[in-house]
């Protein structure tokens, strides 16, 4: 592990963000809270550099507001501890995501994305949960890649199918017990173009008839079966919000409504037996 040798004030221009980093949502979110911090009191904790090499340059190993909040104050320097080597780019987002969340919730999107880089350099959710200090029941709530099937993730790895369709096809097709993983594929194909409420059906549709087949699934949810569209206006905001949940959520925007209909008409008891009456 590389160790802080000194600190002191580094010029701005010699600094890069590192690509290490963690927070790659909202970063610029309550940033003017932090200058007017840093503008009354000064600069209460140092960033974390890394040498660049020959380039005589350091790479921002944490700290990366901070040195956005020094650049909009027009500070011409920041001080810095100084790591006594290189560090890699997956011992760099270990520190920043430990860092993190020391300091706040991350995003929830960042958290899954950066557990799920983890989780495939080390390939063990235990080693994630040992790293980054997360229990192990949120590190198994991020790393939804783990849940896959090796051919599942082949594909979605390749950008053939997005991620919510492979687990929703897996989720749908275990309801039978030992998956066909040739079934799982074409299903996951035929879900990547479905709409979220279709794939809401499909799912609902093989786990009452666990012996339908896929391709009988998959054309009663091309044909409209039992789902009914309708068109909903929303305020600016309230779509913003909408499309961030989305994004937290690694699924559409018209999924993200389904799902968030749904919860709330199962939470005000409008749900018996899994289904909404």
């Amino acid at each position: 592990m590389a160790k802080i040798v000194e600190f002191k004030d580094i010029p701005l221009k010699e600094l890069e963000i590192g690509r290490g980093q963690v927070r790659l949502s909202n970063i610029d979110k309550d940033i003017d809270d932090l200058v007017d911090s840093i503008r009354k009191v000064g600069l209460l904790e140092p960033i974390l550099v890394s040498p660049l090499g020959p380039s005589g340059k350091y790479e921002i190993i944490l700290g990366q507001r901070r040195y956005l909040a020094h650049r909009l104050l027009q500070e011409e320097t920041i001080m810095a501890g100084i790591l006594d080597e290189h560090i890699e780019e997956i011992e760099a987002k270990v520190l920043s995501v430990t860092e993190n969340l020391v300091r706040s919730d991350l995003n929830r999107k960042d958290l899954i994305d950066v557990c799920t880089y983890l989780y495939k350099h080390y390939g063990s959710m235990n080693a994630v949960v040992t790293e980054t200090g997360l229990s192990s029941e949120k590190v198994s709530d991020y790393v939804k890649y783990d849940r896959l099937i090796p051919e599942l993730k082949k594909v979605v790895d390749e950008g053939d199918v997005d991620l919510n369709a492979a687990l929703r096809t897996q989720d749908a097709l275990a309801v039978e017990g030992n998956l066909d993983p040739q079934e799982c594929l074409k299903l996951a194909k035929e879900m990547t173009g479905m709409s979220g409420a279709q794939r809401k059906n499909v799912q609902k549709k093989l786990r009452d008839q666990p012996n339908t087949s896929v391709d009988e699934v998959v054309e009663d949810a091309k044909s409209g079966g039992r789902v009914t569209q309708i068109v909903v206006t929303l305020g600016h905001q309230i779509h913003a919000s909408l499309k961030r949940f989305a994004s937290a959520e690694n699924t559409t925007v018209d999924e993200a409504a389904a799902q968030l209909i749904e919860d709330g008409l199962s939470s005000s008891g409008y749900e018996e037996n899994g289904d909404i009456i």
